[in-house]
Formats: structure tokens, sequence, C-alpha cells
């Protein structure tokens, strides 16, 4: 029996191009799921970065009459005012993502630090942030994200401080218990022996560690802020005009003429669902790429 001693690790494309057959980055771009989250949400980022190169018209002109019918024109037909419909979905898209993302950081940052620090210092720490984190939780999501904005006002900076306070929670609790396995692992009892303080096993060796279940979370948390500047924006307490984001095309639009024109409420719809969706199917194929016990496959 002949063994081949070298045979490259990977082969095609992936190979060609310098990524590892058994690196997370291979097993992402083999599965069909990160596939199609990840040309979603590239196209997604590529409305959001360039809609004045990407848009066909202004989405504050008129720009072919109102109510004009879906044509080649207007793929998206136009508005009560005249506004060509794909235009102001182009611009919404920077405003949903931009709002999203900003949510998220807020929500990781808070977060992770404290999952960080009550994972790691444990005993009352951890009892008392846990119970604050159980209360935090007991409100329902979109009543939360309405109190802060009803307290704060509305405008999408006030947004991005409700958004990222309700999905804080969910951050602690998948950081904390990372943390918490991480804790007691050999390694962190060797810097302990060595004299490493806290802080500097907290941030050079756990958290490296924890990233991970960081990155899964929030490729999904970014659809959840998504949806719910949606929501807030619907609601008229995200984004103020002459802002466009697809929450208030739904809003001031969509829903007064939803019987006359549908396409004013379908299309901004779609774009919600359709980025969602790839976020989802992202965050799936994030969690299986990264998933240790997969490595090997």
């Amino acid at each position: 029996m002949t063994v081949a001693l070298d045979r490259p690790a990977g082969g095609g494309l992936l190979a060609r191009i310098g990524i590892d057959r058994t690196s997370w980055l291979s097993r992402l771009l083999r599965d069909p799921a990160g596939i199609v989250g990840i040309a979603i949400i590239s196209v997604v980022i590529l409305l959001a970065l360039f809609p004045s190169f990407l848009a066909p018209y202004s989405p504050h002109d008129n720009a072919g009459g109102r109510f004009s019918p879906i044509s080649w024109s207007h793929p998206m037909g136009t508005d009560n005012l005249g506004r060509d419909v794909l235009s102001r979905v182009i611009y919404g898209a920077r405003t949903s993502m931009t709002v999203g993302a900003a949510a998220l950081v807020f929500a990781i940052l808070g977060g992770a630090s404290i999952g960080l620090v009550s994972g790691y210092a444990g005993g009352k720490i951890d009892l008392v942030s846990q119970r604050v984190i159980d209360a935090w939780q007991a409100f329902p999501t979109l009543i939360l994200a309405m109190a802060v904005v009803a307290l704060l006002g509305p405008g999408l900076d006030k947004a991005v401080i409700a958004i990222g306070i309700t999905l804080v929670p969910g951050v602690v609790r998948v950081v904390r218990g990372s943390t918490l396995a991480e804790r007691n692992l050999a390694y962190i009892e060797a810097a302990t022996v060595l004299g490493a303080s806290p802080g500097r096993i907290v941030l050079r060796h756990i958290l490296p560690n924890v990233i991970a279940p960081i990155l899964v979370l929030g490729s999904v948390y970014l659809g959840a802020g998504i949806l719910l500047e949606a929501t807030l924006g619907f609601l008229s307490l995200g984004a103020q005009p002459p802002t466009i984001s697809w929450g208030t095309m739904l809003s001031r639009t969509g829903l007064r003429f939803l019987q006359n024109a549908p396409n004013l409420a379908i299309f901004p719809g779609l774009a919600i669902a359709m980025t969602v969706f790839g976020l989802s199917m992202l965050g799936d194929a994030l969690r299986d790429a990264l998933d240790p016990r997969l490595r090997q496959r």
C-alpha cells in the first residue's frame, strides 16, 4: 500500500487561494447555508455603503409621478409623492444596517464586560449580577426598547441605545457560560500560579477563547437589532424624516396605502426579511464552522 505523504491539505479553489480545508473559514465556505448568508449580507452591505452610486434616483425627489406601477424605469414603482421605491429601499439599508451594527457593538461591549467579570469572579459578584440580568430579561424586548425610547426621546441615536440595552442580557449569558467553562481549565490554573493578575488572565487568556460564541451570537443579534429597529421605525420611535429606514417606509407609506399600492409595503418588508434570513443562515453556518467537534470533518 502506498501512502502519499505530500498530499496538500485542501483542494480546488480553496487550496489555490491558500485556505486550509481544516480551517473554520474553509468549512464556512463549503457550507451552502454559509454561502447563501454571505451572498445576501454582502449585497446588503454594498447597498448600505454605496447607496448614492447604486440608487437610480434621489430618494427624496419626484422621479416619475405618484403611484407609478412597476416598470423597467421603476422596478419597485413609486410612492404617493412620486419617489422611487427602489432608491428608498437602497438608502434604507444604510440606516437599518448602521443602527443594527451600532446596537450590536454596544451590546457586545457591555455584555461581554459583565459576563467576563461575573464568570471569572464568581461568588457574590456573580450572584448579584445574574439576578440583575434575570430581572433585566423579565421585560419583553419590544416593551423595554419602547420604554427606553420613551425616556430618551425618538431618534436614531436613542434607538441604538434602546436596542443595545435589550441585547445586553443575551450577550452576558453566553459570555458568562463560556467564561465558566474556561475558568477551571489547566492553563488558567497555570497562569494563576505563575502570578498573572486577574485582569491579564481575563483579557489575554479567557477572552480569546470566548470570541467564537460571540461571533455566532453577533450574527444572530445583528438580525434581531435590524428587526427591532424596523419595529421602532414602524412605531415612529426610530428614524425621523427625512432619514429613510425600512421601518419608516412600512409605517408612513406602506401601511397607509396598503390596499391601493401594496408594493410600498412589500418591498421594504422583503428587504427586512431577506436581511434577517441571511444573517440567520450565516449564524448557523458560523456555529457549525467554529464547533471544535466538527473540525475533523
